[in-house]
Order: C-alpha cells, then sequence, then structure tokens
C-alpha cells in the first residue's frame, strides 16, 4: 500500500493516481528527508525512483483506472503547467496572438492549449527543427528555428511592429527572455516559465510596465492540480486533447543518462519516459 498524508488514507496498488509537484486538495505531510554522506537531502514532496515512498495527500490525483499510466506522468507538470499559463498566468483570449519561445514538454502544451482557445497565430521558437514540426502537428501556426531564424525579425513581419499579445519564455535564457519581452505589444503580456542559471541577470525597459504592459513568472502555471487533471482527463477521454505525439522515447531506467543526453541534443522531441518496470 502507498500511504498518503500522515496516516488519512490509504491508495491500492492497482489504484491509479497522478503525482504533481504543484499542491492540490488534501493534507500536506513534511517531505521524506535522507542522510547521505554529504549530508540531508530533502526528497520533495514527491520522490521517484522508489520502491515505496511517503506522499502528502495534495500531492495525488486519482485518475480512471483505464487511463493510460504514460500520459498520467505526463499530467504531473508538463500538461497542467503548460495549460496553466495559457489559462491562468497569460489570459489568452480568443484570437489574442501568442509567441511560445522553447517548444519542449511545456512549450509544445502551451502550444496545444492556445490552440484549443482559438488563439492565432500561435508561434513556436526552437533550435530543433523535430521540436518545431512536433509543435507545428499540435497547433503552432508558425515556427522558427532560432539557429537559422531572425526571430525578432520574423515575427514582426508577421505581427507588425507592436508584437505579441503574450509572449512565453521556457529557455530560462535571459536573451530570450529580454527578446520576448521586447516582442510583447505594449497592452501584452510577457510570462516567464524558465528559469535562469544562477547569477544569470537580465535587462529590460521597464518604462512599458507603468502603462498597460505586464511580466510576471510562472509558478507552475499556478495550477490546482485537483481541479485541473479531471478537467483534462475529460477533454483526453473526449478526443479533444491528444498527449500520445507528447512521449517521444521510451527508456529503461539504466538508460536514464542517454535519455538526458537525448534531451539535452536535442534527438528527442517531446518528453522521455522512464519506465521502472
Amino acid at each position: 500500500m502507498l500511504r498518503c498524508g500522515p496516516g488519512v488514507r490509504t491508495v491500492a496498488p492497482d489504484d491509479l493516481v497522478a503525482l504533481h509537484w504543484r499542491p492540490g486538495a488534501g493534507l500536506e505531510g513534511l517531505p521524506a528527508h535522507y542522510d547521505s554522506p554529504r549530508g540531508p537531502i530533502n526528497g520533495g514532496w514527491v520522490t521517484t525512483f522508489n520502491e515505496a515512498a511517503l506522499i502528502s495527500e495534495n500531492r495525488l490525483t486519482r485518475l480512471p483506472p483505464d487511463f493510460d499510466p504514460a500520459w498520467g506522468a505526463l499530467l504531473g507538470c508538463a500538461v497542467t503547467t503548460g495549460f496553466g499559463v495559457v489559462n491562468n498566468n497569460a489570459r489568452l483570449r480568443i484570437g489574442e496572438s501568442i509567441l511560445v519561445c522553447g517548444a519542449g514538454g511545456i512549450g509544445l502544451n502551451i502550444v496545444q492549449a492556445a490552440a484549443l482557445v482559438s488563439a492565432w497565430p500561435i508561434i513556436a521558437t526552437d533550435l530543433f527543427d523535430n521540436r518545431l514540426d512536433l509543435a507545428a502537428s499540435l497547433g503552432a501556426t508558425h515556427c522558427f528555428n532560432a539557429r537559422r531564424d531572425n526571430i525578432e525579425a520574423a515575427v514582426r513581419e508577421l505581427l507588425g511592429p507592436t508584437g505579441a499579445d503574450v509572449a512565453v519564455d521556457n529557455t530560462g535564457h535571459p536573451e530570450v527572455i529580454a527578446a520576448a519581452y521586447r516582442l510583447t505589444a505594449p497592452h501584452g503580456r510577457t510570462v516567464l516559465v524558465g528559469v535562469p542559471p544562477k547569477g544569470r541577470e537580465t535587462t529590460l525597459n521597464t518604462l512599458p510596465l507603468h502603462f498597460e504592459k505586464s511580466l510576471t513568472g510562472s509558478h507552475g502555471g499556478d495550477a490546482r492540480p485537483d481541479r485541473d487533471i479531471p478537467r483534462y482527463v475529460r477533454l483526453i477521454q473526449q478526443g479533444r486533447l491528444d498527449l500520445a505525439p507528447l512521449i517521444g522515447r521510451r527508456y529503461a531506467l539504466d538508460q536514464i543518462n542517454q535519455a538526458i543526453a537525448d534531451m539535452r541534443s536535442g534527438a528527442v522531441a517531446g518528453r522521455c519516459l522512464i519506465q521502472l518496470a
């Protein structure tokens, strides 16, 4: 049995649940701590690679018994964050334009969510063509490769000098953050999902923030997994949302270093799925 919360309830081995780092409803227990030669390690509220784990009640959401477990893994972060960015942070409206910088797992779900709310155009940028091809299949109307294309010139040619209603950075690179902000319309919203490396800073012209432009950081799309995941499950069951293309490749646990290398090199588009058994 997997005990959830401080002895409140249990989940049977055959029950299917999505684990998520954003808190949902229910009790929150203390995170696990482990001893190591270098000192204590904080395991967080959701631990992985365990045969057994103590997980807070508010970090899991029950899924239908016939739901694909692989899709449940995607609901833990990539889907809830991407859709939360569109719904909660950007508040993207029908017909608004959006620039998505970085077409990884979260960026691809931002593209899907933007398509569901009928945004136009939906512009995706990335360093790898295979990720852009996947973004196009999920709803991106225009794709640009940052290695070859002048992103700022391309976006302004498409949208005009004002830029996009919404620009989202998923990369965390200070230069991309600054470009996304510059490419946001005077009345628009810039949302930062990617986290810059420690010690790296971005320089921005803050004057537009005193008028209608906004700049905000996203914390997991401000998602409420216990409320959001059941809604997304309904969309999947009705064929309105397809998560299958997001799984780029499956790896055994002893191939995890190769999975990380493939993600970094761009060899895989979408998410790498680690199969523990």
